[in-house]
């Protein structure tokens, strides 16, 4: 028998769109107060379709990448990678990882990759690949 599992991800990442820096003050809020609020953050939506558009993986997440500026006024470019899970997934921590290193290794830019684990399963809880 296949188990069937809801797609949450769309809704979360519509929101996460819709409030990027309510999302990170609430989550990440060490994060957030590095960011020079006054500079608009910019969806990377292309930048992403060219990360996962070649991935090996059969299941591919529309995650989101944003460029934002930090406080120091410097204009740095930081690909933030927001992955939502709400179920277990056995390959999670690998596609985290290959999503993380093909935004480096395609734009030389630092990467941060954030999870936000929605599960009710306690003892899976993945923190690195």
């Amino acid at each position: 028998m296949t188990e069937i599992t809801a797609n949450y991800d769309e809704t979360w990442k519509e929101v996460i769109g819709d409030y990027f820096d309510s999302f990170l003050a609430f989550f990440y809020p060490e994060i957030y107060q590095q960011i020079d609020w006054t500079k608009n953050p910019i969806s990377l939506d292309k930048e992403l379709e060219q990360i996962t558009a070649s991935a090996d993986s059969k299941t591919r997440h529309a995650d989101k990448l944003f460029q934002v500026w930090l406080l120091d006024n410097q204009e740095v470019w930081i690909l933030i990678h927001v992955e939502v899970q709400s179920q277990y997934d056995k390959e999670f921590s690998q596609r985290m990882f290959i999503y993380n290193y093909r935004a480096f290794d395609l734009y030389k830019k630092p990467v941060i990759s954030l999870a936000i684990l929605g599960d009710e399963t306690k003892n899976w809880r993945p923190s690195s690949y």
